[in-house]
């Protein structure tokens, strides 16, 4: 087999690409399926409802992805230099702390369902479900999250493939048993909106169950082995410096799921109809956003990974590579969404007026993803350093200072498409600043190990 440094980066990049597109992919057809299961089963109220939820999970599902940035790039460097205790040491202080925020999640997400959803103005006629959908996706935060940590960890290793086959376990089962428990078939009960939460819960056990197994089939580095367990401790030292590059990530992830929720509130004041197109429009905006994100993650764990090796020269064509690849990935996907925007739409929405109005949402704000990714890109090579308080705090500007100040004065003007025409404002505003940012500053800093 070929060392990675004698391969194409380009190679490099779509090996370790490829199963994480892969995953996202699965992973957004797990929430899909769901979408539309409910959207064609229980209606468009039911869907209104389910979408009233994404901000919320979103936001706890933030912090830990805020801990696994600033992980992978420990782990990254730790794996490029081969010290393999300290990747068990790093990958067991990081899921204690990833289950501990899950429990949290769980008792105050459950408790405040509704004062939080009615905060966000959900329309009174489908409060109720939105409530029961939302309690029991807080009681199953804590498995899903340490599932989520998990695989992020895993590519600080080169290992890609595992979580994918771990998800195909859970997205199966969700598609098996989501509509098996809406229609109440084989003897199960009939469970209306909570199905989807439910299916999810034992998707997430199989797929942790389906992970540890293989990793240890594998002698994985991150198997659950005795040194794995006893690393399972809220070790200071490592999670100052795992907080230290994830929680201004965190941050910045928490800020962004914070003004997707007061979006969230603005799009309610225009009636479920308008609620429901935002989930609809959502879900395909991942399909797109998630591979762009992908693409800026891999940039920034082989950009880890060179400088654990000391080969920092690697740096700058790992940046011009992830580029590239974001301009022909994210822009097919983007041409696709256009050309296929109106039969993608219908499978979510029934309604004509509403699927109209989806997809001249859609319209909007598509082509701006092309140049999300590449402000992604350019973040992730520096937080491949440990430089992260400079990106994020250009990320918090363009959020609280342009997203959401032009999506009420649009919203004003110009009614529910003033919301979207912001997106494309915000994305590149950050690109002209990470840029100037990355070419003024960052270049001509000196590049050090963290760990």
């Amino acid at each position: 087999m070929q060392k990675p440094s004698q391969r194409p980066l380009w190679q490099i990049y779509l090996i370790f690409l490829a199963p994480m597109v892969l995953f996202n992919f699965l992973q957004n057809v797990s929430g899909t399926l769901n979408g539309i299961y409910i959207g064609q089963m229980l209606g468009t109220q039911a869907l209104a409802a389910v979408s009233g939820m994404f901000p919320i999970v979103f936001f706890f599902i933030a912090l830990v992805i805020g801990l696994g940035a600033g992980a992978s790039v420990l782990i990254g460097q730790a794996w490029g230099a081969r010290e393999t205790t300290m990747v068990k040491q790093i990958t067991g202080a990081t899921l204690t702390l990833g289950l501990l925020i899950g429990l949290i999640a769980a008792v105050v997400g459950s408790v405040f369902a509704r004062p939080a959803l009615q905060g966000l103005g959900t329309p009174a006629d489908v409060l109720d479900d939105a409530v029961a959908y939302a309690r029991i996706m807080m009681l199953i935060m804590p498995l899903l999250l340490v599932f989520i940590l998990f695989t992020q960890l895993l590519r600080g290793v080169s290992d890609t493939v595992t979580p994918l086959l771990a998800l195909m376990v859970s997205t199966v089962v969700g598609l098996l048993l989501t509509p098996a428990l809406i229609l109440g078939w084989v003897g199960l009960p009939p469970l209306g909106i909570e199905s989807a939460a439910y299916a999810g819960l034992v998707g997430n056990v199989l797929a942790l169950l389906f992970l540890g197994l293989r990793l240890r089939h594998k002698k994985n580095v991150m198997a659950p082995d005795r040194e794995l367990w006893a690393a399972l401790r809220l070790d200071r030292a490592i999670l100052a410096k795992v907080l230290r590059i994830g929680l201004p990530t965190g941050v910045q992830m928490v800020v962004l799921s914070l003004s997707e929720l007061v979006i969230l509130a603005l799009v309610n004041s225009h009636g479920s109809q308008a609620t429901a197109a935002y989930g609809a429009v959502t879900q395909i905006v991942n399909y797109v956003q998630f591979p762009a994100l992908s693409i800026a993650i891999t940039a920034s764990i082989l950009g880890a990974q060179a400088i654990g090796a000391g080969h920092i020269e690697r740096i700058g064509p790992i940046l011009r590579t992830g580029l590239m690849i974001n301009l022909w990935l994210t822009g097919a996907l983007v041409l696709l969404g256009y050309v296929l925007s109106h039969w993608l739409l219908g499978l979510f929405i029934t309604d004509i007026e509403a699927r109209v109005r989806a997809e001249h949402l859609l319209h909007i704000m598509l082509w701006s993803i092309l140049f999300f990714g590449f402000q992604a890109v350019v973040g992730g090579i520096m937080r491949a350093s440990g430089v992260v308080l400079v990106p994020m705090g250009i990320t918090l500007f363009c959020v609280l200072a342009v997203e959401l100040p032009v999506a009420y004065a649009l919203d004003a003007h110009f009614g529910l498409q003033g919301v979207w025409m912001a997106f494309p404002v915000t994305y590149l505003t950050m690109l002209a600043l990470q840029t100037a940012y990355y070419r003024l500053v960052w270049r001509h800093k000196p590049i050090q190990r963290l760990i």
